[in-house]
């Protein structure tokens, strides 16, 4: 069974383009076609076609061995038989919407030896489509095998004239959809990831060691590392490749076009220019960069340049400006500015990519007069080759070229948007070696020089041999450069925050009475001055000074009632400004001659007396409850208010007849986690639409999430564990019930979650080992199901959700509630999905992450996560081993997280309301920099510390003084020391005693210890002095 489907949505869209297309063509040759005739054959050698662009386009994958024949009144396929029941869909799918005007799609199934009746058939179809002459074909395409060579045979005697409609489909197919567009942007992100972290990583590493690397090694390392998850951002291995094999250029030796290889030279300290792309589903991304050792200013100033001209293509393309306009622009602002460089120009510009890597109609030339369309995504490549460096000695460094090359995508006002965006500087980009004395000399200017856009380095010694930088090292300087920046943009993001309109919104201050006249005099409570509960104005009336004054509920903080001998007291805190814990968005009274109660206690007699049924107390007691009630009561009114307002308003979700479905026999369950209780636990199906996913239980209850709604899509496959996931994290929460809750997950036991260990079972039981095959071949069987749900999801949606999976070899073990749990990261937050209630940590809203009680002695710490919205509490995980620390730190590191460590837990409400107060003051005392270790004070700290117990500094004795007494008082205080200890071991012979003597002696010890106490007790200014030595000794 194909685990593959059509999409139909996408399939009669961009069928219906095809042919309002072929029908508004005016000029030859597609006006001049009557059929279009498109035979795919299999040919390993080919990469990149027109045919398999245009299947790939229709239907989302290759169709191997298929003759597609378009007509005016009919599209008839021959195909095998799974490739006829993969497109069935095509033809049970049409309706009058999707369909509107297009002509039937007639499958036909091909023989295996011999088709001549299908051939008769097709043809008769060509022949009667409009004029039946003129077929479109593509000329370039030279497929072989031998059902399309006896095809050809065929279409050879019919006779008919065939013209080349490469050009036109190219131009027709080069705007993109949002689905197109988001592969893309994905396969761009992975060439970056890869470029940035194994190129340019690998580069500095080489040049550091003074290594000897060819190109085609280092080429064959990029490509390595697409089979490394890490690198891939989430994205399945599977559906990742290069475009072409990545190119390393360096030596003055420069060939600037793609259809190059990497040669078996070694890798030159000069210009070295890197060429690399990935495809995903078959979409294709690239980008071009230039490294730069030791330049000279001639050669940044050229750099520069070049980058300007780039950025004048990003704005010159726009819809309707023809690509013969742009090339001149640039071309007339080099003949301006450095018209010496004109000649050194590369012939073209760039070109449109998409499923092909170079759309050969759509070259940035001097002689293309097609326009710019929006949605097309260009592949801007410019640079300049054979220029000479006058400060070169050798060959090598003399010779060079410069390269850039990004992706752009053309939108309805200039600029083009950049799709690959990265630093590329000649800051950036520059690479600055210095030996010994050049250090010496220019210390000062060190910051000036960075090395890959991540500070000065000085990698040299003399000689020219290099150093090679601990991993550690590289760490701690990426961690320096981290906290530099974080404390910057922190302060930006504050102040411009702190400086805008609240959008939030601030609640109304809650009235007891709006006049005087509702207030209940009559009461007998009130008359008699006791305290009085008003539910109805949910108001307590407390008597102050002889006056009842009320207080709305909202305005208490909390009560507590005590007892302390005679009497019992009822303490009422109230809010007020100024106060550590105050409600969100609530508004005080802003009055100069406003005050403001902080804290209410009532008392009376706790006993009863003489006259009297119940004691005084007795309505302190019942105010108490009754406040408790009312408090209750209020929280819950507020919070169903609140639910509310924040609900999000979900759109119905409109089923089209192609959506996706995991089938009722799966046993799906959904889970909610709210109030320490499940709400939803029951099995059914779930449906993905082109708007989000429905689950539809057995009852009929219906749960609707939005695909827009969606923060992280997760999917968690059943390896090592006892249920496979898919959960949903959400940017708004939605209502179950009358419940909100922003985790929803769904998920299938896939084997016994507890075993009865009573059972009396042989290793080799028969039925145990049927068992377990069978549970592994059901843990393969859902992990492929699901799987293939989520890889069809991810194509209705057309891009607008991305499922990601945890990386397991980077879990590691915590406590972020009660119960320890495995945490595991993924491309973009740190998850447990599996334990109940879920953790995610986005990484895109973290600030930095502590460390807290990191010590060599203690086998666990703690991991604080500190997000960028200070408003928003910090998360902690507890009791993570240390043995993980060090992995923590890496990955932390390579997602570019600042951390710190420190050996206490640190009080963060208070520290993160000092920022909010006062955030000015704040950053600029150093900001974040309070949680760095500080390395020169830890003497100093432990000096002061052994002073505190030394008894000569607190009589006022100078340091000097106090450290020889000290020193006096250590030697003295150790040699009695040692003396007891030879005395309690007693000699060699006391040593040997056998049990019945040692009992014997232990019948009396506190006899013993007593008499011995008082035998050697000390006076008193010498005890204090044991006493300080005893506290260095444990030191």
């Amino acid at each position: 069974k194909m685990s593959i489907s059509l999409d139909k949505e996408a399939f009669f869209r961009r069928l219906q383009k095809l042919y309002s297309t072929w029908e508004a063509a005016t000029d030859a040759p597609l006006e001049k076609c009557d059929a279009v005739v498109v035979s795919m054959g299999t040919d390993e050698d080919v990469v990149y076609s027109k045919t398999t662009a245009l299947q790939t386009w229709l239907c989302g994958y290759e169709l191997t061995d298929t003759v597609m024949v378009f007509c005016k009144q009919t599209i008839t396929v021959l195909s095998s038989k799974k490739k006829i029941q993969f497109l069935k869909d095509a033809v049970s799918g049409r309706t009058e919407e999707n369909a509107n005007g297009l002509p039937n799609v007639e499958l036909m199934l091909r023989d295996k030896e011999n088709n001549e009746e299908n051939f008769v058939k097709l043809i008769q179809t060509i022949k009667e489509s409009k004029n039946g002459n003129v077929i479109g074909q593509f000329h370039k395409d030279k497929f072989s095998t031998k059902f399309i060579d006896s095809w050809k045979e065929a279409l050879g005697k019919a006779e008919f004239e065939s013209v080349d409609i490469s050009a036109p489909l190219a131009v027709l197919m080069a705007p993109k959809d949002e689905s197109e567009i988001a592969m893309m942007k994905r396969a761009a992100g992975v060439t970056l990831e890869i470029y940035s972290k194994v190129f340019k990583e690998n580069v500095k590493d080489v040049i550091d060691a003074d290594r000897k690397v060819k190109h085609s090694k280092m080429s064959e390392l990029i490509e390595k590392a697409l089979e490394d998850k890490t690198h891939l951002k989430g994205t399945d291995p599977t559906l990742v490749e290069t475009c072409y094999p990545p190119i390393i250029q360096s030596g003055g030796t420069y060939n600037l076009k793609f259809s190059v290889v990497s040669d078996k030279n070694t890798l030159h300290f000069g210009c070295i220019i890197c060429m690399f792309g990935v495809r995903y589903r078959s979409y294709c991304s690239n980008v071009v960069r230039t490294l730069m050792v030791n330049p000279s200013d001639e050669m940044q100033s050229n750099y520069t340049f070049l980058v300007e001209l780039e950025e004048l293509m990003f704005e010159k393309l726009k819809p309707g400006v023809r690509l013969c306009d742009v090339y001149s622009s640039v071309l007339s602002k080099v003949r301006s500015a450095k018209p010496q460089l004109v000649s050194k120009l590369t012939r073209s510009f760039g070109f449109a990519m998409g499923i092909e890597f170079r759309e050969g109609a759509l070259l940035i030339n001097g002689k293309n007069q097609v326009k710019a369309e929006k949605g097309m995504v260009f592949n801007i490549n410019i640079g300049f080759e054979n220029l000479v460096n006058p400060d070169g000695e050798k060959s090598a460094d003399k010779n060079y070229a410069l390269y850039v090359g990004d992706m752009v995508l053309v939108n309805d006002e200039p600029p083009a948007s950049l799709i690959t965006r990265d630093k590329k500087k000649a800051r950036n980009i520059s690479i600055f070696l210095k030996d010994e004395s050049e250090e010496e000399s220019e210390e000062e200017e060190d910051s000036a020089n960075v090395l890959l856009g991540r500070g000065a380095r000085s990698a040299l010694v003399k000689e020219k041999t290099r150093q090679e930088i601990s991993a550690e090292v590289k760490r701690q300087n990426h961690q320096r450069e981290l906290r530099m920046d974080l404390n910057k943009l922190a302060k930006e993001r504050i102040m411009h925050n702190s400086g805008s309109v609240e959008s939030s919104k601030v609640k109304k201050s809650n009235v007891s009475y709006k006049s005087r006249s509702l207030l209940p005099v009559k009461e007998p409570d009130i008359y008699d001055l006791k305290i009085f509960i008003d539910k109805k104005y949910e108001t307590i009336v407390l008597p102050l000074f002889g006056i009842p004054t009320p207080f709305h509920i909202s305005t208490i903080k909390n009560i507590s009632m005590s007892t302390e001998g005679d009497y019992s007291y009822l303490r009422i805190n109230f809010f007020c400004p100024g106060s550590t814990i105050v409600k969100e968005n609530t508004r005080f009274p802003s009055t100069d001659d406003a005050m403001f109660i902080k804290e209410l206690t009532y008392r009376a007699l706790a006993n009863r007396v003489p006259g009297r049924s119940e004691p005084p107390a007795a309505n302190l007691q019942l105010s108490f409850r009754l406040i408790k009630e009312l408090q209750k009561k209020f929280k819950t009114r507020e919070d169903e208010e609140r639910e509310k307002e924040i609900k999000f308003k979900f759109l119905t979700l409109n089923f089209s007849f192609n959506n996706l479905t995991l089938k009722k026999g799966n046993c799906k369950y959904i889970q909610a986690f709210i109030n320490g209780e499940y709400l939803y636990k029951f099995t059914n199906i779930i449906d993905a639409t082109h708007e989000g996913f429905r689950y539809t239980s057995v009852r009929g209850d219906k749960v609707d999430i939005l695909y827009n709604n969606i923060r992280h899509a997760i999917f968690q496959p059943c390896d090592h564990e006892m249920i496979i996931v898919l959960h949903f994290h959400l940017k708004n929460a939605m209502m179950f019930g009358k419940k909100r809750q922003i985790d929803v997950q769904f998920y299938t036991e896939v084997g016994e979650m507890t075993t009865d260990l009573g059972k009396m079972q042989h290793m080799r039981d028969r039925d145990d080992l049927y068992a377990e095959q069978a549970e592994r071949e059901l843990r393969h069987k859902l992990n492929t199901m699901f799987k293939n749900f989520v890889d069809k999801a991810e194509t209705i949606s057309r891009g607008e959700i991305e499922f990601d999976s945890p990386f397991r070899e980077l879990s590691y073990f915590g406590v972020p509630f009660r119960s320890t749990c495995l945490l595991q990261p993924t491309s973009a937050a740190l998850i447990n999905i599996v334990e109940w209630p879920p953790f995610i940590a986005t990484l895109d809203e973290i600030e930095l992450v502590h460390f807290e009680r990191v010590q060599f002695h203690l086998k666990s710490c703690d991991m604080v996560i500190v997000f960028k919205d200070y408003k928003k509490k910090v998360e902690t995980i507890n009791s993570i081993p240390m043995q993980s620390l060090e992995a923590i730190r890496e990955w932390l590191n390579s997602c570019d997280i600042h951390y710190t460590e420190g050996i206490q837990s640190l009080n963060w409400g208070k520290i993160l309301k000092t920022i909010l107060d006062d955030p000015e003051a704040f950053f600029e005392q150093g900001g974040w920099s309070f949680l760095e270790p500080q390395s020169d004070g830890e003497g100093d700290d432990s000096d002061e510390s052994e002073s505190d117990f030394n008894p000569q500094s607190s009589e006022g004795g100078s340091d000097e003084e106090g450290s020889e007494d000290s020193d006096e008082d250590y030697s003295s205080d150790d040699e009695g020391e040692s003396d007891a200890y030879e005395g309690s071991l007693g000699s060699d012979e006391e040593s040997g005693k056998d049990w019945d003597e040692l009992e014997e002696e232990a019948r009396f010890p506190a006899d013993e210890n007593k008499n011995n106490h008082e035998e050697q007790q000390p006076e008193p200014r010498k005890r204090k002095r044991d006493h300080s030595s005893h506290r260095k000794s444990a030191k």
